[in-house]
Parts: C-alpha cells; sequence; structure tokens
C-alpha cells in the first residue's frame, strides 16, 4: 500500500475558539491516536488533496514538529453545509495490532451477461476491512468473466488471506442485473423457439347425393 507523507504544527490550545482560528487560517485541526501519546495538530489544508479527495487507500507518514509517526485515516468530518474539510482523525499503526479501513472495490474483466445485454451494476463502492496493515490490499479486485445475468458476488463470496470484512456477508456487492430489453426479448424468443400450431384440416366435402332419374 503507498504512503502520502504530511507534515503538521503541534496545536497550542485545543477547543472550538482555537478550532475555528485554525479554519479560518485554511488548516485542518486533527488528532492522532492509537499509540503510546495522544497529539494534537494542524495541517493545511491543501496538503489533503492527495489523500482525502482520492478514491484510492493510503497509509501516512506523519511528521509534527519533527516527531516521525506512521499512521491511517480513520475519520473525517466535512463542514454540513459548505462541504469543506473541518477535522481528520489518523490512528497510529502499532505493529501486530489490526487496524480497519474502508478498501475500494474494483472489477477485472468482462461479463457475458453483460455482453448478452444485462447491466453490471456495483452496490458497494468500498468494503469494510480489518487486518494487519501489511496485509491491507490497495484495492478489492472482483472477477466477473463468469457473471451471467442474474448473478450475483456477496460479502461472504470475497476471501483474502489475513483479511476479514466487516460488512454483513449477505450484502451483495457486484450482480449483473435483468434489462428492460433483455426482459423484453425473451417472451418473444420463446415464442420463436415455441413449435408452430398444426395446420387446421379442411372439412371433409359432403358426398353428392345421387342423381334423380
Amino acid at each position: 500500500m503507498k504512503s502520502v507523507s504530511i507534515s503538521g504544527s503541534p496545536r497550542a490550545n485545543v477547543g472550538k475558539t482555537d478550532a475555528k482560528a485554525l479554519r479560518n487560517a485554511k488548516l485542518v485541526p486533527c488528532v492522532l491516536y492509537g499509540g503510546k501519546e495522544q497529539v494534537h495538530f494542524s495541517v493545511p489544508s491543501a496538503d489533503f488533496k492527495n489523500l482525502i479527495y482520492t478514491p484510492l487507500v493510503h497509509t501516512v507518514d506523519l511528521d509534527i514538529a519533527g516527531k516521525k509517526y506512521h499512521a491511517i485515516v480513520q475519520e473525517t468530518q466535512f463542514h454540513p453545509l459548505h462541504d469543506y474539510l473541518v477535522h481528520v482523525d489518523f490512528l497510529e499503526i502499532v505493529a501486530g495490532k489490526p487496524v480497519v479501513m474502508e478498501l475500494p472495490v474494483k472489477t477485472s474483466g468482462t461479463s457475458p451477461g453483460v455482453r448478452n445485454g444485462g447491466k453490471l451494476s456495483k452496490k458497494l463502492k468500498t468494503l469494510r476491512a480489518k487486518g494487519l496493515v501489511e496485509k491491507m490490499p490497495d484495492e478489492v479486485t472482483i472477477a466477473i468473466d463468469k457473471m451471467e445475468i442474474g448473478n450475483t458476488v456477496r460479502v461472504g463470496d470475497i476471501k483474502l488471506d489475513g483479511i476479514t470484512f466487516l460488512n454483513a456477508s449477505n450484502v451483495t456487492v457486484i450482480s449483473v442485473d435483468v434489462t428492460r430489453a433483455v426482459a423484453a426479448e425473451t417472451p418473444a424468443a420463446a415464442a420463436a423457439k415455441a413449435p408452430a400450431p398444426a395446420a387446421a384440416k379442411a372439412p371433409a366435402t359432403a358426398a353428392k347425393a345421387p342423381a334423380k332419374k
């Protein structure tokens, strides 16, 4: 898994007033926890471009006033109206301790069901996974080259060594759905294959009455 480097500055004060002042200065209040100490710091909002505003998953190399930490983003908070980043929680990576991450879902191959008119539907864009960081893949890739119309892949069908998925096992991740065009063609195709009805026999010709003498 790739890593992104971010430098932060320790926060002298922790509180709503300080946090508001930081945001006005285009800085994002952050906290790092999960290790030996909890660290409050701030990071320029522009530095999150390649970490938060991307579908990719990364670990983070934090440099806070010269102290180095290895972490992951655990939670982000955005302004409810203006949708800008207002707070980020980082979880320090500790050797031998599992972490929870949201992994993007990708597909590989071409579905025969799609070639036959079905529609590929991705029900989940990410999967919540638990495991050691060194076991975490960059993404969860699902092969669809054998999926016909009506086939589904559920969370419980996906197996990765050392990874446990926290989504319900019966939740559908990928499906190949029937489209209206396919549904409309099915009765027509069935009718075309049906044997033609037997031709009705012509009524027997009535015997001619004998001529009168």
